[in-house]
């Protein structure tokens, strides 16, 4: 009889009734529950779940799974019930729509992200327009009506594209072409140009892995030795057909950063940018954790990106390179005064469209400026620091101190860039020309006579070696040994007419976009150094999308200030040949030494500064992290403050901005010069784990 029981409870459980596809979703994202999770709960496979939940052709569970489901369905309609709206005839083509904002939660010590729902679901009723969240309209300035659904969109493999604000679109393609004609159609994505004489931003559109097999690319692209050469080939099914409909790739092919295009037509552009999240788009070391995220997720953490920094176009360090001259637009319209016709004229200020050879000592040994010269003078050293104070000048009094805590600061590079004067114009040779610190150029001289504490990296050169006689330098280091009371006489020099404060509206768009970052993450500037510290213990752990995307923006300082002296790429490269990134008016080496050149003069004058107030002299500095002894674990037991409290001006300080410190780890003295003795690093390895530090933010 029991057995005859249990078959009756199966043929009703095997009808439980199901609420509709979007409902299942909404329930299912409203509890933060990814297809993972529920997948693993009832002992199916993920793409099990997803197909329960596909708006387009919904598969149903059967037997015990679709008790199990509708139970756990059951339970989150109690939590989390349908919002009661009319229905609104639409017509089937995209629909924009938001989950219900959550409750406001009790207040936390630190505060809170943007009130944006963490996972967005399609409701089973469709808008013909997008609803964004109320508190999120009162915050935010107009949408541009070319615009309303924001400057990108992740796409899933059921056709639901999550933008930013919470929005999901219903996406209908199922090949390339398809796509790249909604986005351009219908979607309503993009961007507005960030300068008046700019350009708007394509759309872009991040595929999952699910995404990209539905669309007929394969998960893995893989094949190629080096990651910058990943491709489809061209005869690829999908190659095919984007040719076929009349679009074109770049000469970078379809690749994990893909662009498709036509030629503008009526002065309006017809591009669409692709990522592929599977092809490794979006860097681990540039968006760590994004790999991992829901979609609805990594959209919100590209969406701030976009809108903070800039929509991506490749890597952070191609989106850092592009933001440069998105700011900075090399032409803007004016009016001929023979015909009175507009048309394009120099932007001042900006670089230009044409590419400009450097200097022979700014170039690279295999440049053609170089090889085709017979060039043998020398060349620029100004890169960051990697330097170990001797074992031998170690004192006693260091190595009683219990500890070896590492300072890093924050966004160094970003923090030089600030109101940094640069050349506009190509170079000039000179001979024994009068030093002037305000002229941007390279000079020849001799600073091997200048005499400094050893306990101090010298401020000449990266290695923190005294100079050994008549070497290269960039503005900003020679006038450094001007500053320290030194003559100075250059033997020769190269330097710029026209000069400019190029970066600086790079370093204002992206300082803001660091700062309000870590003050969503809860680190702001109101913080004292205590609350500072350890608000920063912490920040990783508040939301995990806005971890991403301050680890992206610093990134892109970094990757934008390493392209402007992009080497060649690839084995079959002979020295002398011209590579592509020659032909950028952004292949502008000089500017990247000036902004090292001052970022490490920076470091030079806080650690001057810190001896002069503490007597204490670091062991080791890496790019921007320098590890001092201490007497305890935090920084507040040795850096110098006034009676008042207030940090002295001059030497590290903490804080949010760039410039300011942070702690970057904590080891004991004793484990640091052990590694001293063995002629390694510690900056390298202060995090702990063997970490590498990422030289030069």
């Amino acid at each position: 009889m029991s057995e005859m029981f249990d078959a009756v409870d199966a043929l009703v459980a095997s009808r439980s009734p199901l609420p509709p596809a979007a409902e299942r979703k909404r329930l299912r994202v409203a509890h933060g529950l990814t297809l993972d999770a529920v997948a693993a709960a009832l002992k199916v496979r993920r793409a099990t779940v997803s197909g329960w939940e596909s708006l387009t052709k919904p598969t149903e569970p059967r037997g015990p799974e679709r008790e199990a489901y509708a139970r756990l369905l059951q339970q989150l309609a109690e939590f989390y019930p349908a919002p009661q709206e009319p229905a609104v005839p639409v017509p089937a083509t995209f629909t924009g729509s938001t989950a219900p904002e959550p409750e406001t939660a009790a207040p936390v010590e630190a505060p809170a992200a943007p009130a944006v729902p963490e996972r967005p679901a399609r409701p089973a009723v469709r808008a013909a327009t997008s609803r964004r969240p109320a508190a999120k309209k009162a915050a935010k300035s107009a949408v541009d009506p070319r615009f309303p659904h924001g400057p990108l969109a992740v796409l899933d493999g059921d056709g639901s594209a999550y933008g930013i604000d919470g929005i999901v679109l219903d996406c209908p393609a199922t090949t390339i072409p398809e796509l790249v004609e909604w986005t351009l159609k219908e979607s309503g994505l993009g961007a507005v140009k960030l300068h008046r004489n700019g350009k708007d931003s394509d759309p872009l559109i991040v595929l999952t892995a699910a995404a990209a097999v539905k669309l007929g690319l394969p998960e893995r692209l893989e094949g190629h030795e080096q990651r910058r050469s990943l491709r489809l080939p061209e005869d690829h099914p999908v190659v095919k057909q984007v040719t076929r409909a009349k679009w074109k790739l770049t000469q970078r092919g379809f690749g994990p950063w893909a662009r498709i295009y036509r030629p503008a037509q009526a002065g309006q552009r017809q591009c669409v940018q692709l990522a592929v999240m599977s092809w490794d788009a979006l860097d681990s070391r540039s968006w760590p954790g994004v790999a991992e995220m829901e979609p609805a997720d990594v959209a919100r953490g590209l969406g701030v990106y976009a809108q903070r920094v800039i929509t991506p176009r490749g890597s952070t360090a191609v989106s850092g390179l592009e933001l440069m001259t998105a700011l900075r637009p090399p032409t803007k319209a004016v009016q001929d005064p023979a015909t009175g016709n507009w048309i394009s004229g120099h932007n001042p200020g900006s670089l230009g469209t044409e590419p400009m050879d450097p200097a022979p000592p700014e170039a690279t040994p295999e440049h053609p400026v170089v090889v085709n010269s017979g060039w043998t003078g020398g060349f620029l050293d100004e890169e960051a620091y990697q330097w170990v104070r001797d074992i031998d000048l170690l004192t006693g009094e260091d190595t009683t101190l219990p500890y070896a805590v590492g300072l890093d600061l924050n966004t160094a590079f970003l923090a030089s860039a600030a109101r940094l004067t640069v050349g506009l114009s190509g170079p000039e040779h000179f001979y024994q020309p009068q030093f002037n610190p305000k002229i941007p150029g390279s000079w020849l001289v001799d600073l091997s006579h200048i005499q400094l504490d050893p306990r101090l990296p010298s401020p000449f050169t990266p290695s923190g070696d005294r100079p050994t006689g008549p070497a290269w330098y960039q503005t900003h280091t020679v006038a450094y040994a001007q500053e320290l009371g030194y003559d100075v006489h250059p033997i020769e020099a190269y330097l710029r007419r026209q000069t400019g404060a190029y970066l600086d509206p790079w370093h204002d768009r992206l300082k803001t976009a660091y700062v309000d970052t870590l003050a969503d993450l809860g680190v702001t500037k109101d913080l004292d150094d205590a609350e500072f510290l350890t608000a920063m213990e912490r920040h990783k752990d508040v939301e995990p999308a806005l971890s991403a995307v301050l680890a992206a923006i610093k990134a892109t300082v970094k990757g934008g200030v390493g392209k402007l002296r992009e080497r060649p790429q690839g084995r079959h490269y002979k020295q002398g040949e011209r590579w592509p990134a020659l032909e950028r008016p952004t292949w502008r080496p000089d500017i990247r030494a000036a902004v090292i050149s001052k970022a490490r003069v920076n470091m030079h004058r806080k650690m001057v500064k810190m001896a002069e107030f503490t007597g204490l002299y670091p062991l080791a500095v890496l790019s921007d992290c320098v590890v001092y002894p201490s007497p305890g674990k935090s920084p507040l037991d040795f850096l110098p403050y006034s009676a008042s409290g207030k940090p002295i001006p001059g030497a590290f300080r903490l804080g949010p901005t760039p410039g300011l410190a942070k702690v970057e780890g904590v080891q004991e003295m004793a484990w640091a010069v052990d590694l001293m003795e063995q002629g390694l690093n510690p900056a390298r390895h202060i995090k702990g784990g063997d970490a590498v530090l990422d030289e030069g933010e």
